[in-house]
């Protein structure tokens, strides 16, 4: 069993007033928080239950989620952005590698995480999700990474990445800062050639700011099979 974290800590800040009262895991798209949708995903999935960071409205979130198989790493004393949060739920995650994703995307398609364990090969430090821009919605970016004819990847305006990835831990320990993305472990696994990236068969929406929720709503009316 593969171990995952959800990142559900993030402040929200681009969501405006909708984040006022709420985490922005807890916006609803077409009646559903954004976190039932990531759940969604890891369901009949050779997971194990997966670790959800708490931050922002730790209290709301957590009370949304207590009746569920998740385990929680409490991130209340201080927000440690996607590196230092992996980091510190090592201890629930265990030493193998690990999927993470980030919860403020729709997906409409074959089931994403499926397509990256199904792609994982041992030689990989990281494996990231990435989305060809014509199947891309709400997003206003031009691209992350372009994937070469070895499935490696490198920073250049590409495919979007969509905060789906698996990647081995043991580079943490590389890094001394609380704080920190994990570009940071990115960045060293290109340097070594061994940061791969596979494409998405289906279509994806950023619901990372208000006018993305619609469009969200209008894809999830595509029935999705997740």
């Amino acid at each position: 069993m593969t171990s995952i974290m959800l990142f559900a800590a993030g402040l929200g800040t681009r969501m405006g007033p909708l984040t006022a009262d709420k985490p922005k895991p807890m916006v609803e798209v077409a009646g559903r928080p954004l976190i039932d949708y990531a759940l969604d995903l890891t369901k009949s999935q050779p997971l194990t239950p997966p670790v959800v960071n708490l931050h922002y409205k730790a209290d709301i979130l957590r009370g949304h989620l207590d009746d569920r198989s998740v385990v929680f790493s409490d991130e209340t004393d201080l927000l440690r952005d996607t590196g230092g949060g992996l980091r510190h739920a090592l201890p629930l995650l265990g030493p193998d590698p690990v999927v993470t994703l980030n919860t403020d995307a729709i997906w409409n398609g074959p089931n994403p995480i499926a397509q990256l364990l199904n792609a994982w090969r041992d030689d990989m430090e990281g494996l990231l999700m990435l989305i060809p821009t014509a199947q891309v919605l709400g997003h206003k970016g031009k691209g992350d990474f372009v994937i070469d004819n070895t499935g490696r990847l490198t920073r250049q305006p590409g495919h979007i990445y969509s905060g789906l990835q698996m990647i081995r831990t043991d580079g943490l320990a590389e890094i001394s800062d609380d704080v920190f993305s994990l570009n940071r472990l990115w960045d060293n696994a290109i340097a070594r050639g061994t940061l791969h990236g596979i494409t998405y068969a289906g279509r994806w929406c950023d619901v990372g700011q208000p006018d993305s929720i619609p469009i969200a709503e209008t894809l999830i009316g595509k029935n999705a099979d997740v």
